[in-house]
C-alpha cells in the first residue's frame, strides 16, 4: 500500500484554490493500487486533501494532535467538516497531548512524515509562522530523505 501524507496551510488564497484542488486530485488519481492518505484534518489543505483522497478511493488515516483538538476550529461549519471527514476515516491515531500546542502540531506533522512514503505540501515556500507549521514539517520530512511534492500556485500569497 502506498502512503501519502499531507501538510499545508490553513488559509488557501481564493485565487489558488481551484489549481491546488486540481493538482491534488491529479496526484492522488495517479496512483495504481491501494492508497492510504494521512492527514490531521486541520482546516484548509489537510481537509481538502482528505476529501479528495476519499473521493479517489483512498483509505484515510487521521492523526489527532491533542485531546482538545476540536476546540481549535473557528466555527461550527469547520468543526462539522472535520467531524464528517473523521467519521469516514479507516483509522485514527490519537497523540498523547492533552492540549493543542505548537508541540502537539509539530508531533502530528512529524508522525505523518515518519509514516508516509511521500509527503504532499500545500506550501508557499515560506518559513513556518510557528513551530509545527508547514515549512517545519517539509524540512523535517526532507531531513528523513522523504520525497516531498510541493503544490502551490505561482504568485499566490497567503493572508
Amino acid at each position: 500500500m502506498k502512503r501519502i501524507g499531507v501538510t499545508g496551510h490553513r488559509d488557501i488564497p481564493p485565487d489558488a484554490f481551484e489549481e491546488i484542488r486540481d493538482r491534488l486530485r491529479a496526484l492522488l488519481l495517479g496512483h495504481e493500487g491501494s492508497l492510504e492518505a494521512l492527514s490531521s484534518l486541520a482546516t484548509g489543505a489537510d481537509q481538502l486533501f482528505a476529501d479528495i483522497a476519499l473521493d479517489c478511493g483512498a483509505a484515510l488515516t487521521v492523526v489527532i494532535p491533542s485531546g482538545d483538538y476540536e476546540t481549535g476550529f473557528a466555527d461550527a461549519a469547520e468543526l462539522a467538516r472535520y467531524r464528517g471527514l473523521k467519521r469516514r476515516a479507516s483509522q485514527e491515531i490519537a497523540l498523547g497531548y492533552p492540549h493543542s500546542t505548537d508541540e502537539a502540531y509539530y508531533a502530528a506533522g512529524a508522525y505523518i512524515a515518519d509514516n508516509c512514503d511521500r509527503l504532499v505540501a500545500v506550501w508557499d515556500g515560506l518559513p513556518a509562522r510557528g513551530l509545527g507549521g508547514t515549512g517545519d514539517i517539509v524540512q523535517y520530512a526532507r531531513s528523513l530523505g522523504r520525497p516531498v511534492t510541493v503544490i502551490w500556485r505561482d504568485g499566490s500569497r497567503r493572508a
